[in-house]
């Protein structure tokens, strides 16, 4: 608040607390000093709200430091709930441009004027994403999955194809080569008057059939 604002939150309290202003005018300008030094802080909307939660649960007259203590405590939910991110579109090699932007970002937080970006919100994976993962196999760090995908290609196909946005063959059975959920597709002949016969041909791709299903599945869901 600045000075200006407290006589006007002074006459507020009075209206509920005729006790917080004195008769004598030269105490009242001692005393609007006194509550602009300890105040310089908080934003007039939060003091008048700070006002109203004190009197909601005490009988006694409110101090300036009431309201600047609930106002800390504000402040430091917020930053504690905030994970800094990086100032987007700044050179980190810009020190004073980083700081600068930096510092600007993190007083928006303590004043309530930005909200507080969470870790989780920075490194979460969509809900319907983390459903579909969930169905290929467990979460493991993405570095290892790095190391991880010269040996498991199949696999490594599948996530990159979840994380694109795109369906995933494998997470559907393949109406032609009756393939079940999670296996590659087979090969198929047919012998003239003997049952169809299916042999695993290792990695082969996914039918064209089994891609459109996928694709509806995805769409269905």
């Amino acid at each position: 608040m600045n000075p200006e604002e407290i006589p006007q939150l002074l006459k507020q309290v009075s209206y509920a607390d005729p006790r917080v202003l004195p008769d004598d005018e030269h105490e009242i300008v001692g005393l609007a000093a006194l509550w602009a030094e300890v105040l310089k802080d908080v934003p007039a909307q939060y003091a008048m709200y700070a006002v109203g939660k004190h009197y909601a649960i005490s009988p006694f007259p409110i101090k300036p430091s009431d309201i600047s203590t609930r106002w800390q405590a504000v402040v430091r939910d917020r930053m504690n709930r905030d994970a800094d991110p990086e100032p987007p579109g700044i050179d980190p090699d810009d020190e004073e441009a980083y700081r600068t932007q930096l510092a600007a970002r993190r007083l928006a937080v303590a004043q309530g004027h930005t909200d507080p970006v969470q870790a989780r919100e920075l490194t979460a994976v969509p809900e319907d994403v983390q459903q579909r993962l969930k169905q290929i196999g467990r979460y493991i760090p993405d570095h290892v999955r790095e190391q991880l995908a010269a040996h498991r290609p199949q696999k490594a196909d599948r996530e990159a194809a979840v994380r694109r946005g795109q369906a995933d063959p494998l997470s559907v059975s393949c109406p032609w080569c009756d393939a079940a959920v999670d296996q590659a597709c087979r090969g198929r002949r047919v012998t003239p008057g003997h049952d169809p016969e299916s042999k695993r041909q290792g990695r082969r791709a996914p039918h064209p059939s089994r891609i459109d299903a996928a694709r509806a599945h995805l769409h269905a869901a």
